[in-house]
Order: C-alpha cells, then structure tokens, then sequence
C-alpha cells in the first residue's frame, strides 16, 4: 500500500522518475530503522534458572522490553506529554522539510514525506519485532542445544566411547541443519523395545549401550538376538554391539547394513561398525569397506547428506585402503674376494653407503 501511494504520488510530479527514487530510498531507510528496533525490543531474554512453571534452564522467554516501555510511555504521557505535543509536530515538520527535495520539493512534499517514514517506520518496526518474537528463539535455542551436544560428544571422546560420541556429534550437527535426518523409525519399533524411562527409541539404545559391559551376554547371544527376527530385538543387539565391541557381529553388522529393515537400523549398525574399526583384520576391513561403499553409491542406498552418509564416509575414511605389495629385494651383487699375500682371502673393500 505505501508503495503504491509512493508511486502515484510520484506519477503527479515533474521530475517523476527522481520522487520516486528519493521516495523509495526514504522508505527503505524507514524500514531498516524500525526494523532494528523491532529486532532489539524483540530479542528473547534467557531465564537464569528454572521458572516457575518448570521451564530449563538456559531456555529463552520472550522479550519483556516493549510492554515496560509501553507502560513507561503511557505514564510519560499522563504526566508531561501533553505539553510537548506542539513541539513533537514542530519536528516531523522539520522532517518532512528536509526530505521534501527528495520527492520533488514542493509543498505538498513535506506532509508526504512525514507520511511516508511513519508508514514505513511502523511497518519496519512491527515486522522486526514479529520476526526476532517467532524466530529467534528456536534458533537460539537449537544453537545451544547443538552446544551442549558437541560438549557431550566431546567428553565421551575423551572417555573412549567413540561411538557414543560420534552419536551426538550427529545429533548437534542435525540441530544445526547441517545434517538431515534420515534415519526413519517405524511405527511398530517402540513396542518392540524393552520399557524404559528414556524417552523415544533413541534414549532406550543409548540406555543399552551404556549397560552393554556391565551385560552378562555373551558374543554368541548377543548374535542369536539379532537373528531373532523383530527390528526391536535387532536394535537392541546393535546397542549392545555399539556399547561393547566385543560383543560384535561383522555378519549381522554387514546384513543390517546391506539389508536394513529402516534407516533407524542401519544408522545404528554404521555406529556399532565404527566402534568395530580397530578390531577388524584386514580381511573383515575389506569387506565392512566393500558393504559401506556400495551403500553409498546404490541409487537406493545411503542417501546424500544424511546422518547415515556422514557416518558412513567416516568409516572408510578411518578405513586404511590396502597394503601395496611389497617390492622385491634387489639380488645382493657379491664380488669375488682377493687372495693376500699368505694365500688367505682378503676382503673387497664396500663402497661407502
């Protein structure tokens, strides 16, 4: 609306072309400037503990700033405000005069102008303020919960647990949108898993896999769950895998992730594969690799820029491609040795290394 009332009023002008350039570099500037306070009245605060109705802490409230401005406003107002009202007018006049020229300087310019920064001051102001109050929070959020990841990452690494730590350096980079999320659980797999006080699927095979060195199963049970046919079960073997390697399984490692029954399986048999890697001879080595590559390069298989691609890209990173044959030795030349004096054979000088 306000452009198209800048751009009729600009049709009624000399120099049309020029009012409606001025024009439209005031608005602009309008904009940006209520845009900018619209962002700071709308930049969420952070609650310093828990709130009262429960609320973590670290997460965002929305920003208080514009109702105790508005409240200070309105007394400002009640008080003294309505003394300076005559001198308010005086400096939108002041305004409008000086960017009058800009829209063709006549006198009916200045109240234009005037006009045309309010609008788009408002405007600016209300978009900011509504944006930064929808947006800003969950960025923020996601921001620090991708933190808090990578700090846990970080300190599983520092413990050994490479798996677990891998595990949340997925999630943070899937918090931060660097990674999609393609590991699909199905409907039917959280009946199939044992009760827990973890929430979701993930919290119970992290459970698991934290539980996996203290288990007293056995390599040879742990594979006959996973041969036991529901997804649940083999879940739970691949848990058991990712928190004890020897517990591992390379067959039913490699069937869950030639063979997967969801992407949830698969991306579960990529961690416990790479808590195998140094583990494996290198004839196993060779066959992980051979498994994990043609996933990546099936039309069907690992799709692009997935969790599961960035854990499988990793193993054949770590991968070691084969050893060269060795070369063979050059036949040592012997020199045929010298008689001395006395008849004894006297050693050929080497030449120096």
């Amino acid at each position: 609306m306000g452009v198209l009332g800048l751009l009729l009023f600009s049709l009624g002008r000399e120099h049309a072309w020029q009012a409606l350039g001025g024009g439209l570099v005031v608005a602009g500037a309008s904009v940006v400037l209520g845009g900018a306070l619209g962002f700071l009245f709308g930049v969420p605060r952070v609650r310093g503990g828990a709130g009262p109705n429960g609320e973590p802490h670290g997460s965002y409230a929305p920003n208080t700033n514009l109702e105790q401005v508005s409240d200070w406003l309105t007394k400002v107002l009640l008080g003294v405000g309505l003394t300076q009202l005559g001198s308010l007018g005086e400096r939108l006049h002041r305004l409008g005069t000086a960017l009058a020229p800009a829209l063709g300087g006549d006198e009916g310019a200045v109240p234009f102008a005037v006009a045309l920064v309010l609008y788009f001051l408002v405007s600016g102001f209300l978009a900011g303020w509504l944006v930064t109050r929808l947006t800003l929070p969950q960025v923020l959020s996601d921001a620090d919960q991708a933190l808090d990841l990578f700090l846990a990452g970080q300190d599983r690494d520092r413990k050994g647990d490479k798996v677990g730590a891998d595990d949340f350096r997925v999630r943070a980079m899937q918090h931060l949108g660097l990674l999609g999320n393609s590991a699909e659980r199905p409907e039917q797999l959280a009946g199939q898993l044992p009760p827990s006080a973890a929430a979701g699927p993930e919290g119970v095979v992290a459970e698991v896999r934290s539980t996996a060195r203290r288990s007293a199963l056995t390599a040879e049970q742990v594979r006959e769950l996973f041969a036991d046919g529901s997804e649940g079960r083999r879940i739970q073997a691949l848990a058991l895998m990712q928190g004890d390697p020897s517990l591992a399984d390379l067959s039913s490692l490699l069937d869950a992730i030639e063979q997967p029954r969801s992407g949830f399986e698969q991306y579960h048999a990529l961690l416990a594969a790479r808590g195998l890697l140094s583990r494996l001879p290198a004839a196993e080595a060779q066959r992980l690799r051979e498994a994990v590559a043609g996933r990546l390069m099936a039309p069907d298989g690992i799709p692009y820029g997935s969790d599961r691609s960035w854990l499988a890209e990793k193993i054949l990173s770590r991968l070691e491609a084969p050893a060269a044959p060795s070369q063979v030795a050059p036949a040592q030349v012997v020199l045929p040795q010298q008689a001395g004096p006395a008849g004894e054979a006297q050693p050929q000088p080497q030449p120096p290394a």
